[in-house]
């Protein structure tokens, strides 16, 4: 049940957007293991030219983007979460073209007793599917 927030520098057309959404939703499945059906989206772009990086706007011709996800503590590996990284980074050069090298994937684990969905927490789907 991951969340991803992707942060762009200017605001993505319906395809890009659609394209981003796609292409995380797979790689969050593959890599982390984590259910496509269960993973949210949302994709914000911040104002034109207020994109820092460096102190510098950001330079013509670069791109950039910020990944902000949240998954349930100790689900994933280091390894799974390094490959993770740098398949999302390669992802988004492909889909964005030159990425500044300040391009961020950031990795929250929450307690599993402190989010979920549908109502219940993941602690609490975790308890009740243990056998007695």
């Amino acid at each position: 049940m991951p969340y991803l927030n992707l942060n762009l520098p200017t605001a993505p057309s319906a395809d890009v957007a659609a394209k981003a959404a796609e292409v995380l939703t797979r790689l969050t499945a593959e890599l982390l293991g984590k259910k496509p059906e269960l993973t949210a989206v949302a994709i914000t772009a911040t104002a034109p030219g207020a994109w820092y990086v460096g102190g510098r706007a950001l330079p013509a011709g670069l791109s950039s983007f910020y990944l902000d996800i949240k998954v349930t503590e100790g689900t994933n590996t280091k390894n799974e979460k390094a490959r993770y990284v740098e398949a999302v980074f390669k992802a988004m050069t492909e889909l964005l073209g030159e990425l500044a090298p300040a391009s961020y994937v950031v990795i929250h684990e929450v307690h599993a007793d402190a989010w979920g969905y549908s109502g219940q927490t993941q602690e609490f789907r975790y308890i009740k599917g243990k056998p007695l």
